[in-house]
């Protein structure tokens, strides 16, 4: 089956670029130029992957992130920022908004369909010979691609993640008690072939352990300072 991408993009040259050269590479394409819009096709036809351009007329792409993340329906889809906003910090606002990637404009689009291809390659990832990773009282369930934290003393509690904190987490357990850095985090989650900052890999960090807090397990993902991050055992008490 093919995956459908949906482009939310307003100006239509750009937007028929992305549409020619995605079809080319074999996706199914749709296109909205507005968040309201785009969120009526996401009803009726579920995409598999979004990139949403950042500056749109009504409700930014931004905000709409915002929304998608909220939402249990959309919360884990692939978002691809694109815009011509080049800032480091506007970048990890895209970041903190949800989106799993940034490009910036003008982009090439051999590029743009290598960050398509190694997301999607992500999110479809599946731990096939451990389907049940347990590290402290969290437990990432691969099959079923769910993430628990289990308590003895009280009611288990599931742990929302979009699809790039579920792998980072998924990768941090597969390795309990190792120090990777920015480099080697990028390139065993990420990928090799994607072009992403290690400034990135601070945000998804943070956008994870923002996620496990709600169940009491940020103290799991611990900062070694000058090497980078890792998933312990046994975390600090507070």
């Amino acid at each position: 089956m093919s995956h459908r991408i949906l482009i939310v993009e307003d100006e239509p040259s750009i937007a028929e670029l992305l549409a020619i050269n995605l079809s080319h590479a074999g996706y199914e394409v749709d296109r909205a130029f507005q968040a309201d819009e785009a969120a009526a096709m996401m009803r009726l036809n579920p995409p598999h992957l979004l990139i949403l351009d950042w500056m749109l007329p009504g409700k930014s792409g931004v905000q709409f992130s915002k929304e998608l993340r909220a939402n249990p329906k959309t919360q884990s889809l692939p978002i691809i920022m694109l815009t011509a906003k080049s800032d480091e910090l506007d970048k990890i606002q895209g970041l903190d908004a949800g989106a799993d990637d940034y490009v910036t404009k003008p982009f090439s689009p051999k590029e743009l369909i290598a960050r398509v291809k190694a997301l999607l390659r992500r999110q479809g990832a599946i731990v096939v010979d451990q389907p049940l990773l347990t590290v402290g009282p969290i437990m990432i369930d691969s099959l079923a691609h769910r993430v628990t934290a289990v308590w003895q003393d009280k009611e288990s509690e599931t742990i929302t993640l979009g699809p790039t904190e579920y792998r980072l987490l998924e990768f941090l357990m597969l390795n309990a008690e190792r120090v990777h850095s920015r480099t080697q985090l990028l390139d065993q989650v990420w990928g090799n072939d994607v072009y992403i900052e290690e400034r990135t890999v601070d945000v998804h960090i943070k956008r994870l352990r923002a996620a496990l807090a709600k169940a009491g397990c940020e103290r799991y993902i611990e900062t070694v300072r000058g090497s980078g991050y890792r998933l312990t055992k046994s975390p600090a008490p507070n």
